[in-house]
């Protein structure tokens, strides 16, 4: 027989390997087997001398068993011993003794020794041909892969290791040790008591061997380049030979993660071949691995992910002990790298040399087993999910209910191009009309507001068409109106919601139509005086028509013209929330009752309003409500002077948004920078926007307002009038007239007196103080009284802003009245009062890290550096800040704090976050100390 061994040690050729690849030639000099030599050197010196044994290598596939006995017989052969071979292969065991009648040919003296018969006369026979052999001088006989050999040919090598002690022959075999995932035969040796034979197991090449391998083959390869190849060879001889041969025609810079760049091919082949030997078992846990990985990345969840044993056993139809051993000796070998559950193969080469061949319906399938494996282990929906993405159509329910699951997981951690995927895919699989709709609305929310590449509105359309019940229709015609709106499609949207609407006149889906028109309304000066009308005539006519969510948006509008109270707001707020909700209309219902409530200074209602519809979101990304309720929470930051807090959420969701023209994040993103004295920063900022193009909108409205700001901490005075006033051009058009919106009147006022023009400013900050005074909260009234009294001169405005300001959450306006009051107080003659005044305004800009105030403190006192505490701890505090601490010193638990007073436990956690802060004190441990009398930090 001439065939070539496998597991030869191979050297680099330039021929195309043959279809039927069985590995190089074994010419290659022994790297690392210096220990081998010296035993085979040692038996074959003792059946030279005349006592003969049996020496067994072992090693896995292609670590240079073939090559080592080649050597052999050449030292063996050199030194006069007859040398007698034989090479097994798979498909040559059917013929007895076949093995054995290979390496002893016709016999010494030329004629067949086969003339039994029966099986034992034949094994008799070949025992006399080998003795007569040995009568003629030492005998050394090579077996290659002798776990191929026929059964009887085995039998009989061990029966020949038990006589030939006494004569000079050598026995020499090879045999495959490798851990296989399909449990093989016994080795050859395992009933031979140990003074019967000589076992050495090849390990695979050290790394710095290997890397010497590689160096040897191309001299002037760096490092990197050399220590890629040895991953990819996975320090196997046999994958090492036929890797450096393909790549001799290419330069050694980079190792491809593609065979398609290899050339001629030797490397694939050799991996085919390894694969092969290891059986179909293996093969198929081998490429099933490959095949995750692949879609996975190099990262996957420690312990249990789809990689590890018991998933990947199941992905492959094997048995999961057998597969977790492979894992792990392979992983010694070298072919695999990584720890359990997340191992992978160690280059990307040689991950795509085992794929090779596998179709895509395979692989697919791979990836379904995979996913059915996790699911029946119990995973979460997201890990079943990412196997589905890879996988074929399943056609089965649990399939799309668990990329519907993983979708809305991901939505929830804000992970949108995750649940975009999700969706996607869960379209492929068969689905009822009302849930191919619900996934059709949202994922076209998804893409029309966070891929650029699609904007989702074709997804809409065919949502909207599907049939399905009045409230499902209305669901997608939602979206889809507020997409048209959302490009600039006004009409289009307006007729999208009323043909929803009018499909059930009278019905809860038809009332949440017409609000979310109304709510969209906004973006069109015309539609918005329309749809009020309409809505302000229906309440008057039967407020059941509208709904509590109609009359909710009757009165924010009556709160923006001026016409209401804060008190009444409240008032109406808690009736309107008494009421049966609706689930589709509950959205606008809450939302707009916590715009209401933050102007009314009950931040923490609002905030738990904000909450409620959130955290129980039964509406898309692209919905009215849903940008408007995170710019509700957004203006509770910027109304607790949390500009760290505004400038992350801003910043995130200004970057996911594709929205034109500055959005509502964006203008208080502008003001915090202002506040935090970044203003090279802010300018920036505000210079990427042009105003010229973008849509009108309140949005834009408050951005003026916010630019204002900035010119005018950048001295820009007159620019700063003129956004001042655009903005209240725009607001007037709107019929939005309350300060509580943006006090524009009072900023105007500030740069009309700084040009001098006191009347026109006295005008402007009058006006404002009577809507302000309508609404009758401390932060307006607060805010009009001080800039009255900086631009009259009178101390008692000033005064009287302070003692107002004290009982508001606004932080930064009580500190803008403490600087005017201590200002005009020492410009009048009276440090003794001044001074104090502008010391507490400097420690609370200080612990707010309101950088723009702290320094006009500082300036008005004349010191440098941070200011110091601003008198007894408790000074610094708002009423409600001041309480929770209270319940917090006294030993209460958040949990109990928030049950005690009836606020979200994510409220007493920021009011905590804050009062330590001002406090300057790190841990709660420390509240009780920092709240006595008289403490200061």
């Amino acid at each position: 027989m001439t065939r070539t061994d496998p597991d030869a040690s191979p050297t680099p050729r330039t021929a195309a390997p043959a279809p039927g690849f069985t590995g190089p030639e074994p010419t290659a000099p022994l790297v690392e087997r210096a220990e081998a030599l010296a035993l085979l050197a040692a038996e074959t010196a003792r059946a030279r001398a005349g006592r003969g044994r049996l020496v067994l290598l072992r090693g896995a596939t292609g670590t240079g068993r073939t090559a080592l006995l080649d050597a052999v017989a050449a030292g063996a052969a050199g030194r006069g011993v007859r040398v007698l071979r034989a090479r097994c292969a798979p498909d040559k065991d059917g013929e007895a003794l076949g093995t054995v009648r290979q390496f002893l040919g016709r016999g010494p003296e030329g004629r067949p020794p086969f003339y039994g018969a029966d099986a034992q006369a034949e094994s008799d026979a070949c025992w006399e041909t080998l003795r007569a052999y040995a009568e003629r001088g030492p005998v050394l006989v090579t077996v290659d892969d002798v776990h191929h050999a026929d059964g009887a040919s085995r039998r009989w090598l061990v029966g020949a290791a038990e006589r030939i002690d006494t004569l000079p022959v050598l026995v020499v075999a090879t045999e495959r040790s490798q851990y296989d995932v399909e449990l093989r035969p016994a080795g050859l040796t395992h009933r031979l008591p140990p003074d019967l034979v000589r076992t050495h197991t090849l390990a695979p090449l050290g790394q710095e061997a290997a890397e010497a391998l590689v160096r040897a083959a191309r001299p002037g390869a760096d490092a990197a380049w050399v220590a890629e190849v040895v991953r990819a060879g996975a320090r196997n001889p046999l994958l090492l030979h036929a890797l450096l041969d393909d790549l001799a025609g290419l330069p050694a810079e980079r190792v491809p993660e593609s065979c398609a760049a290899l050339y001629p091919g030797a490397y694939a082949a050799a991996v085919a071949w390894w694969l092969e030997r290891a059986g179909p078992a293996t093969g198929r846990v081998a490429r099933t691995l490959a095949a995750l990985e692949e879609t996975e990345g190099p990262r996957a969840e420690r312990g249990g992910g789809a990689r590890g044993p018991e998933v990947l056993a199941g992905a492959a139809g094997a048995e999961a002990p057998r597969t977790a051993g492979w894992l792990t000796a392979m992983t010694h070998l070298g072919p695999l790298t990584g720890e359990p559950g997340a191992v992978r193969w160690a280059h990307p080469l040689l991950r795509d040399a085992v794929l090779a061949g596998w179709t895509v319906a395979r692989r697919q399938l791979a990836h379904r087993q995979a996913a059915e494996a996790l699911l029946r282990r119990g995973d979460r929906a997201e890990p079943v999910a990412r196997r589905l993405l890879h996988a074929g159509t399943v056609g089965a329910p649990w399939a799309s209910r668990v990329l519907g699951d993983a979708a809305t997981a991901a939505l929830d951690d804000a992970r949108l191009d995750d649940a975009a995927a999700f969706l996607r895919r869960a379209l492929h699989e068969p689905l009822p009309d009302t849930l191919r709709r619900r996934l059709l609305t949202e994922l076209g929310s998804l893409e029309y507001f966070f891929d650029a590449a699609a904007d989702g509105i074709p997804r809409l359309v065919e949502a909207v068409r599907l049939p399905a019940p009045a409230h499902e229709r209305v669901h997608a015609a939602i979206a889809l109106g507020t997409a048209l709106f959302g490009r600039g499609e006004t009409r289009a949207g307006a007729q999208v919601l009323r043909g929803a609407a009018d499909e059930a006149p009278d019905s809860a889906p038809a009332r949440a139509a017409r609000v979310a028109l109304v709510q969209l309304s906004d973006r069109d000066l015309e539609l918005r005086r329309e749809m009020y009308d309409w809505l302000g005539e229906e309440a008057d006519r039967c407020p059941a028509a509208v709904g509590p969510a109609g009359r909710a948006l009757l009165l924010r509008y009556e709160v923006t013209a001026g016409a209401c109270s804060a008190r009444d707001a409240v008032r109406r707020i808690r009736a309107l929330l008494a009421e049966p909700a609706e689930p589709l209309a509950e959205p606008f219902l809450l939302g707009t009752l916590a715009a209401v409530a933050q102007w009314a200074d009950e931040l923490d209602e609002a905030e738990r309003l904000v909450d409620r519809a959130l955290l129980g979101r039964t509406f898309s990304v692209l919905h009215p409500m849903h940008h408007a309720l995170h710019n509700i929470r957004t203006d509770i930051a910027a109304a607790r002077g949390a500009w760290n807090w505004v400038l992350a959420a801003s910043r995130a969701r200004s970057a996911a948004l594709r929205q034109p023209g500055p959005a509502n994040g964006d203008a208080h993103a502008l003001i915090a920078l202002v506040e935090t004295g970044r203003l090279r920063e802010a300018q920036h900022f505000a210079e990427g926007f042009d105003l010229r193009e973008a849509p009108d909108s309140w949005e834009l409205n408050r951005f003026l307002y916010a630019r204002g700001l900035l010119r005018a901490a950048s001295g820009e005075t007159t620019a700063a009038l003129h956004d001042f006033l655009e903005c209240g051009r725009r607001q007037a058009s709107r019929s939005v007239v309350s300060p509580v919106v943006t006090p524009w009147r009072s900023a105007a006022a500030l740069c009309r007196l700084a040009l001098g023009e006191r009347e026109e400013a006295r005008a402007l900050v009058e006006a404002e103080l009577r809507l302000a005074r309508v609404w009758g909260t401390p932060r307006p009234v607060g805010r009009a009284l001080r800039v009255l009294g900086v631009v009259t001169g009178k101390l008692e405005l000033l005064r009287q802003a302070v003692e107002l300001l004290r009982d508001s959450p606004a932080e930064t306006e009580l500190i803008e009245a403490l600087l005017s009051y201590g200002r005009a107080l020492r410009a009048a003659g009276d440090d003794a009062a001044g001074l104090p005044a502008l010391r507490e305004a400097a420690g609370r800009a200080e612990q707010a890290g309101a950088i723009r105030l702290r320094a006009e403190a500082q300036t008005a006192l004349g010191t440098k550096g941070p200011a110091g505490p601003a008198g007894a701890s408790g000074a610094v505090l708002t009423a409600g800040e001041h309480r929770i601490a209270r319940l917090a010193s006294e030993g209460r638990t958040n949990s109990e704090i928030a049950a005690q007073l009836h606020l979200a436990l994510r409220t007493v956690e920021t009011h905590l976050t804050h009062t330590y802060r001002k406090l300057g004190i790190r841990r709660r441990g420390e509240l009780a100390r920092a709240l006595a009398p008289g403490w200061r930090g």
